[in-house]
């Protein structure tokens, strides 16, 4: 009988091989279907979970996150902060290397975090905030700053969006808006290109220069010790197909699991379920158009949200989401606030409909981009029934989610090819804070779709950004959630945990980071 990849074609039959050169097809190697094709190998080229992952696996951090979301030494080995934190001095650890031998300096890890900063929310906070970049020897250097900047450890040991990892200075000279494509790293695998087949298959193996941290693995910080060989990423992406390969032990990981497989794989005793971090669901709209230039029709929206229906139509059962979250950093985090969120508490269609009215509508189609390949569709679904039982006319347009990706960087009117209303969703480690939250963090003249703007947000924004007292912080959080639910940047529409399934593998705690990292884990 014919194996449940072999059925597929040649594709993923070269996907599945196992002879390769050099007897290595003796190497123990774990094999993993990604939520995504590799398209993008900068980490900082782009904001694709994709690219993020495949920078975890090539490349390392100055500090890392631990499971508690407390800053921790990665690459640097100490540092001093002045008594005003405006003068900062790191010493990075002894040995370090790059994948091609050649040792990680000070100036490199200059370059990496200038380069950074043009590209990422919180990195351009800190250049707004006057940072200054100083090699002092070959593994120290130092940053000065001209006010205050609250969240500096934070922002060094971002996990998620844009994370800072570290590339040789030639690499991190690259102009922020040109990708990088080669891949010297300073993490704990080698990216094999010689293997890459993109839209099929990634090949990692370890690198045999890093040097890890000797203490033990906790979140995304700690020793990243690598204990196998060789690392496949196999692109299926087909739900149905990748169960079947988990099931039958074809592969060893999913990264993510379409909600309606879970019941399957709950009854398979072969199979480990391991849930992640909550994920929110964010509601974007194009501000830029009607009837959502008007804040009124955006406060619409949320009368219009009933979360439990929203994250039980993507298929996640009661244990991997939660009825309601009025947070917009995500329930249970440090951050977690209720602040402004009463309002929406309970779905309420008259209101929806009279806000629309307010709003200045009068029965324009408002088109509702559909993702067909996408958990989220079933969620747009059941938006748009909402819209209309609230009287709107709802275009809804469905296509793979590639294409939303592309339409949604319209800004025209949507009779002219643009959009009204899109979903996704971000991690935790994106949604937690004003700064990494995308939507949340986006200030005036921002090029993120939906282009939201609102200026009393964006100085609530710069308060918290220059606050270092962790109370006021938590304080000026709550405020700027306050305002979001009076402004809207965008709707957040529930919450929920992606679950990840390994079969055979052991220490796979990690993987509640939401993130496929794959050191510390075995597969015997």
């Amino acid at each position: 009988m014919l194996s449940t990849l072999s059925k597929h074609g040649a594709a993923l039959g070269l996907a599945f091989g196992l002879a390769m050169a050099g007897g290595a097809a003796q190497a123990v190697t774990i094999k993993m279907v990604p939520h995504a094709d590799l398209k993008t190998l900068d980490p900082l080229f782009n904001t694709a979970y994709i690219t993020r992952n495949h920078g975890y696996m090539v490349f390392d951090s100055l500090f890392s996150q631990n499971s508690k979301g407390v800053p921790q030494p990665q690459m640097v080995d100490a540092y001093t902060r002045s008594d005003d934190g405006l003068n900062w001095k790191f010493t990075l650890r002894d040995g370090l290397k790059f994948s091609d031998g050649a040792p990680v300096t000070a100036a490199d890890c200059v370059a990496s975090i200038e380069r950074w900063g043009k590209k990422d929310t919180m990195g351009q906070a800190l250049m707004r905030a006057g940072a200054k970049l100083k090699v002092e020897d070959e593994r120290s250097f130092s940053l000065t700053l001209s006010e205050p900047f609250g969240p500096m450890l934070e922002a060094l040991s971002k996990p998620s969006g844009l994370p800072l990892f570290i590339m040789p200075k030639r690499l991190a000279d690259t102009d922020p808006n040109t990708a990088v494509t080669e891949m010297v790293g300073s993490g704990p695998f080698l990216f094999k290109r010689d293997e890459w087949v993109p839209g099929n298959k990634v090949v990692y193996v370890k690198n045999p220069n890093y040097v890890p941290r000797k203490e033990a693995p906790d979140g995304l910080a700690g020793g990243k010790q690598v204990k196998v060989d060789r690392v496949e990423w196999l692109y299926i992406p087909d739900g149905n197909t990748a169960a079947a390969a988990l099931a039958n032990g074809e592969v060893d990981m999913v990264e993510l699991v379409p909600p309606d497989f879970l019941p399957m794989f709950e009854g398979n005793p072969d199979v480990q379920l391991t849930p992640t971090v909550a994920s929110q669901g964010m509601a974007v709209v194009n501000s830029q158009q009607p009837p959502f230039n008007d804040p009124r029709a955006r406060q619409a929206l949320y009368y219009l949200i009933n979360q439990k229906a929203m994250t039980t139509a993507m298929g996640y059962s009661d244990k991997y989401r939660v009825d309601y979250c009025p947070t917009l950093y995500i329930c249970n985090s440090p951050l977690a606030t209720d602040a402004g969120a009463a309002p929406y508490a309970k779905q309420d269609l008259a209101k929806a409909k009279a806000l629309f009215q307010a709003a200045g509508y009068k029965g324009e189609k408002i088109v509702l981009l559909h993702p067909t390949d996408n958990p989220t569709g079933q969620a747009v679904l059941v938006l748009a029934q909402n819209l209309q039982k609230a009287g709107i006319n709802v275009d809804l347009q469905s296509m793979d989610w590639a294409s939303v990706a592309a339409r949604r960087l319209k800004k025209e009117p949507s009779a002219q090819g643009g959009w009204n209303i899109f979903l996704t969703w971000g991690g935790y480690y994106d949604a937690s804070t004003p700064l990494t939250n995308p939507w949340l963090s986006a200030a005036c003249g921002n090029s993120l779709p939906g282009w939201p703007c609102d200026k009393p947000l964006d100085e609530l924004r710069t308060q918290w950004v220059r606050e270092s007292d962790a109370a006021r912080r938590k304080e000026l959080a709550a405020a700027i959630q306050a305002r979001a639910y009076e402004t809207v940047p965008y709707v957040m529409w529930g919450e929920f945990k992606p679950v990840m399934a390994t079969r055979g593998l052991s220490h796979t705690e990690l993987l509640k980071t939401g993130m496929p990292v794959m050191w510390n884990m075995q597969k015997p």
